[in-house]
Formats: structure tokens, C-alpha cells, sequence
């Protein structure tokens, strides 16, 4: 029988190890936020009924389901009463969302592009919130951005706050599940609200778990 020395087995064990880690293809991203606000109107926020809308069609019914209840939550928290009927709300959140594939670990996402009256656009390039993506490898394995924009719109519809969380994950990660981004994008685009105007700021997945 072959006897292999202690230092070599420990290289062994030490390899193995490394070798699994490398095929789980785990990776949770901090998430990304970018807030504006209305200063001279910052008082109006966080009271009063507000009403919910997707002002793009959704055609994952339950994703739409899914972050309607998580911004629904978070705005609850607050101080916000939710309204059932967007005429019966002295203000509207209007929500937008989406999910991109990533080509390749590392790759930079372009600047956000949110500001108080300007225009948020919607995410996406045809690729569901909730759908699988198959992307190629990578040495943190596949990744996908997940989006939540709100724009929070006084009686007049003019802009009263606005914000986008983006959290990048591996499709491996627990936080690609739809229910897990919503609730997590959600509490961190109204942490610490309204925030300060034209700031962004990155807050770790864990920072925020009990928060959602």
C-alpha cells in the first residue's frame, strides 16, 4: 500500500476542495442603488395613500405579482396606506422591472440612467423576470442583472422620488429566485428613504436579510 505524506494529502484535500467550489458557480452580487428626490417636495413622501401601477405590460403575471407585493410591503413600511385604485391615491408608484443576461463574470453595466423628471426607461432585452438563462461559463459561472425601478409621482404626476436597485447573481445563487430579488431589491432601494438626491450606493445581500 502507497502511504502519501500528510503535507500531500492536505494539498489533495485542499484541491478537492477548491475544484467543488469552483463547479457550484455561486455568486450573489452586492445590490446597486440610485436615488433622486424632489427636495422642495420631500415632505409629501412616506404619508397618504399611494397607489401601484406597472406602466409596461408584464407578461410573467406572477414576477408582476411578486414585486407589486414586495414595493407594496416596503412603502407599508413607511407610512404609505396602499390604494386599490390609482384615482382614489394622492400619489402613484409606478414600478418597472426586469431581468438581463450578463456575458461573462466581471462585465460593467452601463451607468443608471434615473432622474427626477427625467425619463427611467423600462429593463430587459426580451428576457423575463423569472425565465432561465443559459449563458456560457465564466470564472464565477453564469450571471444574470435583476432591475426594480420606482418612481414615486405626486397628484399632478409630476415627480416627487425615484430610484433603481440592480443586484447581479449567478443563476445558482438562492437571490435569482423571483421571490428572493423582489423582496431584496425592494428593501434596498427604500432603505434609509428617501436617501440622498443623486446618490448611489451598494449595500451587501446580507445587510438586508430580516428587512424584506
Amino acid at each position: 500500500m502507497r502511504i502519501i505524506p500528510p503535507s500531500r494529502t492536505l494539498l489533495a484535500a485542499t484541491l478537492s476542495t477548491l475544484a467543488l467550489a469552483g463547479c457550484t458557480n455561486v455568486y450573489t452580487g452586492p445590490v446597486e442603488v440610485t436615488r433622486f428626490v424632489a427636495e422642495q417636495r420631500s415632505a409629501e413622501l412616506g404619508e397618504g395613500a399611494i397607489a401601484i401601477v406597472f406602466p409596461e405590460e408584464m407578461s410573467n403575471k406572477n414576477a408582476r405579482a411578486t414585486f407589486e407585493a414586495a414595493v407594496a410591503a416596503q412603502l407599508r413600511e413607511l407610512g404609505y396606506t396602499i390604494a386599490t385604485q390609482p384615482g382614489t391615491a394622492g400619489q402613484t408608484a409606478t414600478v418597472r422591472t426586469g431581468r438581463e443576461p450578463i456575458q461573462g463574470a466581471g462585465t460593467r453595466r452601463s451607468p443608471v440612467n434615473v432622474g427626477v423628471g427625467g425619463q427611467t426607461g423600462g429593463f430587459g432585452s426580451g428576457v423575463g423576470v423569472g425565465v432561465g438563462i443559459n449563458l456560457g461559463g465564466g470564472s464565477d459561472g453564469p450571471r444574470v442583472v435583476t432591475d426594480l425601478a420606482v418612481r414615486i409621482l405626486g397628484p399632478a404626476g409630476e415627480s416627487l422620488w425615484e430610484g433603481r436597485a440592480q443586484l447581479e447573481t449567478s443563476m445558482k445563487s438562492p437571490y435569482t429566485d423571483t421571490g428572493a430579488s423582489a423582496r431584496t431589491l425592494a428593501a434596498a432601494l427604500f432603505r434609509d428613504f428617501p436617501g440622498g438626491n443623486g446618490e448611489t450606493v451598494t449595500i451587501d445581500v446580507s445587510d438586508l436579510e430580516g428587512t424584506e
